[in-house]
């Protein structure tokens, strides 16, 4: 596992933000609050809130520069965006945040790998500490967390080794490449993998997802400690 870094409230003017960093990894991730809700929600005649999140990455992020649009609005980062959404709602009592939004931004200031788990990680601990300042604003009665969540991509690379966390290097040339979600208590929200060569066998699948939940408790220990107990 690469060495985490957060810095919390990295921006003033947000409700909740960090920089979070996995090795050479680091994502800006700002949580913005709107007392609306999206027209599909408003349609539903409930009063629950919703949460959505946009992931891009800075044009020097990598080794080459690309251009701003293609890195904000191709395929690849409006799926990363969806992904990053639909982690944080299964944190989240939706009922309880009322007919509010929270827009998770998540830009990719440097990327060697993972930038998508990293995004989640880092995503919510923004969410959290916006959610901590509305109640404390008594715009909500309690923090509707339900869980911490954690994302860490596992592979196989290099003739067979078992990678966790992977570089840029060993996702480019990796053999096997899976990012896994879930919670604290074990429990899976989202898994993506893929092989990139040979097909792999169940028992090699079991190691892996045993590897990436012993790096999600590491970086939902780094999110603990970050937030100091916002969560019991």
């Amino acid at each position: 596992m690469r060495k985490i870094k957060i810095v919390k409230n990295y921006l003033k003017h947000a409700e909740g933000s960090c920089m979070f960093s996995m090795g050479e990894t680091k994502v800006l991730c700002v949580a913005s609050v709107e007392e609306k809700v999206p027209p599909f929600v408003e349609h539903k005649g409930g009063t629950h809130g919703w949460i959505t999140a946009e992931y891009a990455m800075l044009p020097r992020s990598c080794s080459e520069r690309s251009s701003r649009g293609k890195l904000s609005n191709g395929g690849r980062a409006q799926e990363i965006s969806r992904l990053i959404g639909r982690s944080l709602r299964a944190a989240v009592d939706l009922n309880k945040l009322g007919k509010r939004t929270i827009t998770i931004d998540c830009d990719v200031i440097r990327a060697d790998g993972g930038t998508r788990t990293a995004s989640i990680n880092g995503g919510f601990i923004a969410l959290a500490l916006a959610l901590q300042k509305l109640k404390r604003q008594k715009i909500i009665k309690e923090i509707p967390l339900r869980d911490y969540i954690g994302a860490v991509s596992v592979g196989i690379y290099d003739n067979g080794k078992k990678i966790l966390d992977l570089s840029a290097k060993e996702d480019n040339n990796a053999d096997v490449d899976m990012n896994i979600i879930m919670t604290t208590s074990g429990k899976f929200i989202e898994l993506q993998g893929t092989a990139e060569g040979e097909p792999f066998s169940k028992e090699t699948l079991d190691k892996l997802l045993n590897m990436a939940y012993a790096g999600i408790k590491q970086v939902i220990d780094a999110q603990k400690k970050a937030l100091n107990g916002i969560l019991k």
